[in-house]
């Protein structure tokens, strides 16, 4: 997307509008893959994105990836528009 990669206040901009319902919140099949393995839920995803931390971003295969972390939960977003957030991968630190 351009302009990116985006500041943190940014990402959690875009996450909280997705959130609300003035976008698209996607899980993409390996999110809801590796979310299974370590039980987090989709509910809890939602909540880590709505009042995690964003720590950072990395290029991967060209998309611009953000790690969003609350507690010991981590979710990673990219943007696909203005108003698509899809969640990439998450996990649970032991």
């Amino acid at each position: 997307m351009e302009g990116e990669p985006f500041g943190k206040g940014r990402v959690k901009e875009m996450i909280l509008r997705c959130l609300a319902a003035e976008g698209t919140l996607f899980f993409s099949p390996h999110a809801l893959k590796e979310m299974e393995k370590d039980g987090i839920t989709i509910d809890e995803a939602r909540s880590v994105l709505r009042s995690g931390v964003v720590e950072g971003h990395d290029l991967i295969r060209g998309t611009w990836r953000y790690r969003v972390r609350r507690t010991m939960n981590c979710v990673v977003v990219a943007f696909d528009s203005e108003t698509l957030t899809i969640v990439v991968t998450a996990w649970r630190k032991e």
